[in-house]
């Protein structure tokens, strides 16, 4: 049966209300979400029941296992947010693609370069050859059954819907708020929020490039600056009057506070959950983010053709530099790669992906992370 939303903040009785507000949570922390592994049902359950907002990724994912884990996290009776990759399509600066709103995505992916896939695969054969796996000869650009996961949320609502890596079409948008969603747009500039806000969502995630994992970027092929992210939601508010969640290097309780006095109307964190008991985070991956030999992130498109802040790694360094920008048909060419990697305890060629904060990822259970960075507002002791 679906469900509607918990009640939302802001929302009055008797009153029109032209846009949905975020859930009314304990703590103005939100768990982001971590696609690939390291986000589950027993993460996002802990996440709710310390009081923060927790998103459940959908990328990567059958639309299937997204709905499990949605009925499964709706049995909890707590307020979560579901997320959703707005399929690639190479998303002009100008122009109408998208139903009238500049800018927006358009139902398509775009073309990759055969010749660059191609000699991508050739330089990734020898890693292929020490893994003993074989890489795919041709480029995947499929939709990540976007259209499926859509329908699925129309038919099941969450209480939140985010949308990393673009704005589908307004009439999506549209729909989802009147299936009783609110939805939010994952931004990484101000010109992002004002595309954003024209198409009536109901809220931003401001990213910051300090953020672990994939940048959400419209145009991954531009320079990401690295703005930090309080400077980044300062200029956000200038230019937009939603609600802002502040995403991006947030290592403790005092960048939680810092983000507050920014504007931010709640701060989400990924890399700090990374290391605790409910995460799905791999072996390899948590002993990396504390292991010597890591001591610095970067930016890399070689894993997925999308930038990405891992910890940099021998991969990174051998194929940065050839690494086309080529989403998702490179995420399809390393997958064997990476899990390989991951099943070896190989950390030199896996994606370690993390944001700049990494040293500070407690290993603890989820609700003691939680309440550990609510002393950014409240007081209390780190966890160990």
């Amino acid at each position: 049966m679906s469900a509607r939303p918990a009640r939302l903040a802001g929302d009055d009785e008797g009153a029109a209300v032209t846009r949905r507000r975020l859930p009314v949570t304990a703590v103005p922390i939100v768990a982001a979400p971590m696609a690939g592994g390291p986000t589950t049902v027993a993460l996002c359950s802990a996440v709710a029941e310390a009081g923060g907002l927790p998103f459940l990724p959908c990328g990567y994912r059958t639309t299937q296992a997204c709905a499990d884990d949605i009925e499964a996290l709706r049995q909890t009776g707590h307020p979560f947010g579901v997320n959703l990759f707005v399929p690639d399509t190479g998303v002009p600066d100008t122009g109408v693609p998208g139903g009238g709103v500049p800018g927006a995505a358009a139902s398509r992916n775009a073309d990759p370069d055969e010749a660059a896939f191609a000699a991508y695969r050739q330089q990734l054969l020898p890693e292929a050859e020490a893994l003993g796996v074989v890489l795919e000869e041709k480029p995947r650009n499929d939709r990540d059954e976007w259209e499926q996961k859509v329908e699925l949320l129309l038919q099941s609502p969450a209480p939140v819907v985010s949308l990393t890596f673009g704005l589908p079409d307004p009439a999506v948008i549209a729909a989802l708020q009147e299936a009783g969603s609110a939805v939010l747009a994952t931004v990484t500039t101000p010109s992002e929020a004002e595309l954003a806000q024209e198409a009536d969502v109901d809220g931003l995630i401001v990213q910051g490039s300090a953020a672990g994992g994939h940048s959400a970027t419209f145009d991954p092929d531009r320079s990401l600056p690295d703005t930090p992210t309080v400077q980044l939601v300062h200029d956000v508010l200038k230019v937009s009057s939603l609600p802002v969640i502040a995403a991006g290097g947030v290592d403790g309780p005092q960048a939680v506070k810092s983000l507050s006095a920014a504007g931010a109307h709640s701060v989400a964190i990924g890399t700090l959950l990374l290391r605790t008991d409910e995460a799905g985070t791999s072996a390899t991956h948590r002993e990396a983010l504390t292991a010597p030999q890591f001591t610095t992130t970067t930016m890399t498109r070689a894993f997925t053709g999308r930038p990405a802040r891992a910890l940099r790694n021998e991969f990174i360094d051998r194929h940065e530099s050839a690494a086309p920008s080529a989403y998702p048909s490179i995420h399809h060419l390393t997958r064997p790669l990476r899990q390989a990697a991951a099943a070896a305890g190989d950390a030199q060629r896996l994606h370690l992906w993390a944001g700049t904060g990494y040293r500070h990822a407690p290993a603890a259970p989820a609700g003691e992370v939680i309440r550990w960075l609510s002393t950014g507002i409240l007081a209390a002791g780190r966890p160990r």
